[in-house]
């Protein structure tokens, strides 16, 4: 897949400028032909890695239609909450706070009350499931704030004691909101079939990039389908 300068911009989260200048120096592996750029997908993803760089071409792709409510999916919602990387904390409280602060699909007045009702979740009994994953949500659904479920996929910078159940440190947050109880039970049981395979906690410990982390999900959901399971 071939990318124009303006979608190497946005794929990688940067200023057009910014892209540009890096090309005048040399910095970016971007092939000029007269006034033409373009850009090679995987080897621009292979150096956006090298570089610490979020790099991701799920905007470009068309969009298909939403699901109707009511069928919702696990990959939806996990698009609407996007992948955060490196959230700091030494504690569940702290990884949490950082976890909705840096949070861009969560309304700002929204964050307070989401945040106090996260903790009160924890107090009651971890959300920490094992292998090294954490799947927070409040006690009740946001009927009100929210009319379609939302998954915050959040990598920690460094894994933390959660008190799981099975006292591994947790790594990885499922940031879990939904507007009803059917969507939320439907939503974790999706998620709850993902984390239980192990190949795929291995695949998360690698800290895997947007879309190899969408394009997995997106497989587990076909299996699920094909299957009838959840």
């Amino acid at each position: 897949m071939k990318l124009t300068i303006n979608e190497v911009a946005r794929s990688l989260d940067l200023p057009l400028s910014t892209v540009e200048r890096w090309i005048r120096q040399g910095r970016i592996p971007i092939k000029r032909s007269g006034h033409t750029y373009t850009a090679d997908r995987a080897v621009l993803k292979k150096w956006a890695k090298s570089h610490n760089l979020v790099f991701s071409t799920a905007e470009l792709e068309p969009k298909e239609a939403e699901p109707a409510q009511g069928s919702e999916t696990l990959l939806y919602a996990m698009q609407r909450g996007g992948v955060l990387h490196g959230i700091r904390g030494k504690t569940p409280a702290e990884v949490l706070a950082s976890s909705v602060d840096a949070a861009e699909v969560l309304p700002p007045a929204l964050k307070g009350a989401l945040l106090d009702r996260l903790l009160e979740r924890e107090h009651l009994t971890s959300t920490g499931i094992g292998k090294g994953v954490a799947i927070p949500h409040p006690r009740t659904p946001f009927a009100e704030e929210i009319n379609r479920s939302v998954v915050v996929t959040c990598f920690l910078e460094e894994p933390i004691d959660y008190m799981a159940v099975d006292s591994r440190p947790v790594f990885v947050l499922f940031l879990l909101l939904s507007p009803t109880p059917r969507e939320h039970l439907q939503i974790l049981s999706r998620l709850s079939f993902c984390v239980r395979d192990d190949a795929f906690v291995a695949f998360l410990k690698d800290r895997p990039d947007t879309d190899d982390f969408f394009a997995r999900i997106a497989a587990f959901e076909q299996a699920l389908d094909q299957k009838g399971l959840v």
